[in-house]
């Protein structure tokens, strides 16, 4: 794609509820591009009035999607995958301008989520119970769906995070209202336009907004019997707390400062570490996956942090739509200033910043945080190694002793994945089961495999996506008994 003409974007975008666009009649935000700052659309700015319609039409759709067969369900995901498939060129472009980051990336976000799409199609017909012979009977215990699904998603890979959140759900019987992040929605509502071709009408609702108002009247609303939410910890906690005043389910996929654990029986060194620059720099560093912690052994570490230093100092930073970008601009200019502050910290806290640590110019995009790729040496400690920063920032840490090592480790509130480069085998299964991670990668990070379950232990949620373990996120278990006879009188015989 050439340009934002070229990209079929409508002017304004309402709440998308009954497989229609709303007409546009209430206050609106502009969606920018994330580098030039040049408004690409207005967006409804959704409340309790849009989330109340979408929520009934959610309810209305629910009695008759539960009842749709198993195998109807996985032909309309699979619909929908290749409807996204043939769209993915435009789809990928259009979060590249909108949230930043490069074609190449985006392009694999859309491929994630067509997967993902895919995967559920197959899981819907193999959801099952279970059952089992009782005396004089049997006993069958059923999936049923909750009913109405509310889910919040983020702006980081917001192709990913909306099938992550509808695929699951339809799948398993259940209706969804889905409210995409105000900094990223334009690729969810353009997503519409594929989902009301081949869904019923509202099986999947749409309401963009604030999380103060849209998010937090999806949130509170009575129709809505459970609650998926992905973002900060900080936000996870007014989720889960909106849940347990209704009592109803929530399932959480929140923060990270993830630890990614060189050995010194590493065998290439250069792969290592590109693969720890990956882990470091995939979605500009905005990502609660991110390796944003390096534990490098004290035998390999100087050979290690001269690659490291070398490799990120090659990255070329760029526009998202330039061929040649590795690393582009953050979400927004707040986003910006977040990550620079906490490059302040950890210069103030005495981490030796070892490359990066600026804003770096990009011509013509005037409006966009383009910040170099940046790498402390720091102890585990530190606000940088602690916190979440969400930007292309490494915390590399040294290492002798293996327990100390997994004790520092696991010495953050998070939980949510974890990654080491080792060649020995022991090495790699005594420290995978140690690891207080609910996803660790061996020799590849981010080898995030259909049907891997992928959630966080700690603070990085409750729950798995992107596995069968997810249908049973969004779903009742009933058990119903039979037997072929009523029981000869027992409990009051007559005298």
């Amino acid at each position: 794609m050439s340009s934002i003409q070229d990209l079929g974007l409508s002017e304004t975008y309402g709440a998308f509820i009954d497989n229609a666009f709303q007409p546009v009649d209430g206050p609106t935000f502009a969606a920018l591009h994330s580098g030039t700052g040049e408004q690409i659309a207005r967006i409804a700015r959704c409340g309790a009035a849009e989330v109340d319609a979408a929520v009934q039409a959610a309810a209305k759709a629910f009695p008759a999607w539960r009842a749709t067969a198993p195998e109807e369900r996985s032909a309309l995901l699979l619909k929908l995958a290749a409807a996204v498939e043939a769209d993915q060129q435009r789809l990928a472009s259009i979060d590249s301008v909108d949230i930043g980051r490069r074609l190449f990336e985006t392009g694999l976000d859309h491929q994630f989520a067509i997967s993902q799409y895919r995967y559920f199609a197959a899981a819907a017909i193999t959801h099952e119970g279970f059952g089992r012979p009782i005396p004089g009977g049997y006993m069958v215990a059923r999936r049923e769906p909750y009913g109405v699904c509310g889910q919040i998603i983020p702006w980081n890979v917001p192709a990913i995070m909306a099938a992550f959140k509808i695929a699951p759900a339809i799948a398993a019987g259940n209706t969804v209202v889905l409210k995409p992040d105000e900094n990223a929605s334009l690729s969810t509502l353009e997503l519409c336009r594929h989902i009301a071709k081949i869904f019923p009408p509202g099986v999947i609702n749409i309401v963009p907004g604030f999380g103060e108002e849209a998010g937090a009247a999806l949130t509170a609303h009575p129709g809505v019997a459970k609650l998926a939410f992905t973002g900060s910890s900080e936000v996870g906690r007014i989720i889960s707390r909106a849940g347990a005043e209704r009592l109803v389910p929530v399932s959480l996929e929140l923060g990270g400062k993830s630890p990614n654990i060189i050995f010194p029986d590493i065998e290439d060194i250069d792969a290592v570490v590109d693969n720890a620059m990956f882990a470091t720099l995939y979605c500009n560093g905005q990502s609660c996956l991110a390796g944003t912690r390096l534990f490098v052994h004290d035998a390999v570490y100087d050979a290690v942090m001269d690659r490291l230093v070398a490799g990120m100092e090659r990255v070329k930073v760029g526009a998202a739509l330039a061929p040649d970008t590795v690393l582009s601009n953050l979400v927004s200019p707040e986003q910006g200033e977040r990550v620079m502050n906490y490059i302040g910290i950890g210069k103030a806290e005495g981490a030796r910043l070892m490359t990066g640590g600026q804003r770096i110019a990009v011509e013509g995009q005037a409006h966009g945080h383009f910040i170099a790729p940046t790498v402390f040496e720091a102890d585990n400690h530190m606000r940088i190694a602690q916190e979440e920063i969400f930007g292309p920032v490494l915390s590399v840490i040294r290492w002798k002793d293996h327990d100390r090592m997994i004790e520092e480790a696991n010495g953050v509130r998070y939980g949510l994945a974890a990654g080491l480069y080792t060649s020995n085998l022991r090495n790699a299964w005594d420290t995978a089961e140690r690891l207080q991670a609910g996803s660790v990668w061996i020799n590849h990070y981010f080898n995030l495999a259909s049907g891997s379950p992928f959630g966080g232990f700690k603070e990085s949620g409750i729950g798995s996506e992107y596995c069968h373990e997810t249908l049973n996120m969004y779903t009742h278990l009933k058990a119903v008994t039979i037997q072929t006879r009523v029981a000869a009188p027992w409990f009051a015989p007559k005298a």
